[in-house]
């Protein structure tokens, strides 16, 4: 055989290889709202998000928690998403902990279809249910009797696979913005990537180690200033790591996204989740799975 058609096959071969084999990444949004930040309406936000999103060929799912967008002013938001094309999606009305032992199932129900009737009118509502933080519930009743209910309802639930703080992140940013301090985006932008890879690369370990495989991921970042300012610069990230960056609908179709892991208290990344189901990862596994306690210490150190 020609040694120079040899070496093309294997050429591409290899590059086929690290086609198939390269993860996959999408982003969520969860929490647009009518809070607005220094230099920064709410609708700047999500202009900018959406400016983004459009630059990079990418559709999103906004989970919507109805009490932050009902008004005028929140209708006026979620309009701009929705004309764009972008799905929304029933986060509940109230953003209450299903793992609270006094938010009841009847409450939690009541409050998903009162989001679903804020929510329903809009072009791009598909029924997709987001947890409000990824709590599950804390009985085996609660657990059980919502997950029929959604299933009755026709609802798939949105589960996240890459967890992360970026609402801490955000939140202490525009804290020093609200105080007039001075701001160093750089060294923010800098940690929140750096924040992002870490959970990125233990979440996808996770997925290998677990389903023998890399899920078609989705990143649950928030409707706030930091991704206004760096969702950008994530999405070239990730795509510089040699990530495959897809659209968020398109990430739940990996079958991956229909399990339903037996935990008690129920919830956080599936991919933790699965984990914790195993028994196999009791000594490694923290709860919450993330929290911004967990980044309190090194944004105090840094300053941020």
């Amino acid at each position: 055989m020609n040694s120079n058609f040899f070496n093309t096959i294997l050429f591409t071969l290899c590059i086929f290889s690290l086609t198939v084999r390269a993860a996959e990444v999408s982003f969520t949004i969860d929490d647009p709202g009518v809070q607005s930040a220094p230099e920064m309406t709410h609708l700047q936000v999500g202009k900018k998000l959406q400016e983004t999103l459009k630059a990079n060929h990418l559709k999103t799912i906004l989970f919507v928690c109805g009490m932050r967008v009902d008004s005028s002013d929140g209708k006026k938001l979620l309009s701009s998403w929705d004309d764009e094309g972008h799905i929304l999606a029933n986060h509940t009305y109230s953003h209450k902990n299903y793992n609270n032992s006094q938010i009841t199932f009847d409450f939690f129900t009541q409050d998903i279809r009162k989001n679903e009737n804020l929510i329903q009118e809009f072009k791009n509502f598909k029924r997709f249910f987001r947890y409000p933080m990824l709590k599950e519930g804390d009985t085996v009743p609660k657990r059980n009797g919502l997950r029929t209910f959604l299933k009755d309802n026709k609802y798939s639930v949105g589960h996240v696979t890459i967890d992360a703080s970026d609402w801490y992140i955000s939140n202490r940013m525009v804290e020093k913005l609200n105080q007039g301090k001075k701001v160093d985006f750089e060294a923010y932008k800098k940690y929140y990537l750096n924040h992002i890879w870490d959970r990125a690369q233990y979440y996808n370990q996770l997925s290998k180690e677990i389903l023998g495989r890399e899920i078609k991921h989705n990143v649950l970042i928030h409707h706030n200033p930091l991704n206004a300012y760096f969702l950008g610069d994530l999405i070239q990230m990730f795509k510089s790591k040699g990530w495959k960056v897809i659209s968020a609908e398109n990430a739940f179709k990996d079958p991956a996204y229909s399990f339903s892991p037996n935990n008690l208290p129920a919830g956080e990344s599936l991919l933790w989740a699965l984990a914790k189901e195993s028994g196999k990862y009791e000594s490694k596994l923290r709860y919450p799975a993330e929290d911004g306690e967990y980044q309190k210490e090194e944004m105090n150190k840094l300053g941020l």
